[in-house]
């Protein structure tokens, strides 16, 4: 008789670990659903966007509360990288535009555009920020910022380094992309 108590205790105390340990991944499952939440709704709020789909793709381009305020920059990398490679002059730019937007120097937001600056983001990442600034344009959540702002600093990292005494600053390309980044940030077809 004592054998089948223990046996059954060993059962009853198997089916408790095991519940128990079910017990603890919905929890931890439940937690990460309430912090991609969380996450979801403080870059609704940092960028305006009300839109769980346009939130959503943030965080699907790697955004995060720490880095969103690199949204608008998206436009004035890519024109850096037109040519295939980001010069001195177009670097100072970009950093400068960041300071001016609150991005400190250490950030986890200067920290990705550093990473940025020396591995160029792939062409997805441009267009679908694309569309991002231009609903944040749309929804006022660009801080200070609007369309033209953004095509005049896309103009200015186009002109840093190109030319030769003034002449041609800019490339047929990057005018090609600078006319693109204009009609994509101002809601028109290029």
């Amino acid at each position: 008789m004592a054998e089948r108590d223990m046996i059954a205790e060993r059962g009853r105390s198997l089916e408790d670990d095991y519940f128990r340990k079910k017990d603890r991944e919905l929890i931890e499952k439940l937690q990460k659903a309430a912090a991609a939440e969380q996450t979801r709704a403080d870059l609704g709020r940092a960028t305006g966007l009300n839109d769980s789909a346009l939130t959503q793709e943030l965080l699907d381009l790697g955004f995060t509360p720490e880095t969103v305020s690199l949204v608008p920059l998206m436009p004035i990398l890519q024109m850096a990288w037109a040519e295939g490679g980001i010069t001195p002059a177009e670097r100072d730019l970009i950093v400068r535009f960041a300071r001016s937007r609150s991005i400190d120097a250490g950030s986890a937001a200067d920290q990705q555009l550093t990473s940025w600056m020396a591995n160029r983001p792939s062409e997805d990442v441009f267009v679908r920020a694309g569309r991002l600034i231009r609903a944040m344009l749309d929804s006022g959540g660009a801080a200070g910022l609007n369309p033209d702002d953004l095509v005049a600093y896309c103009e200015s990292i186009a002109s840093a380094s190109g030319g030769v005494f003034g002449i041609g600053r800019i490339s047929a390309e990057e005018r090609t992309l600078l006319s693109n980044i204009a009609a994509a940030l101002k809601g028109r077809t290029a």
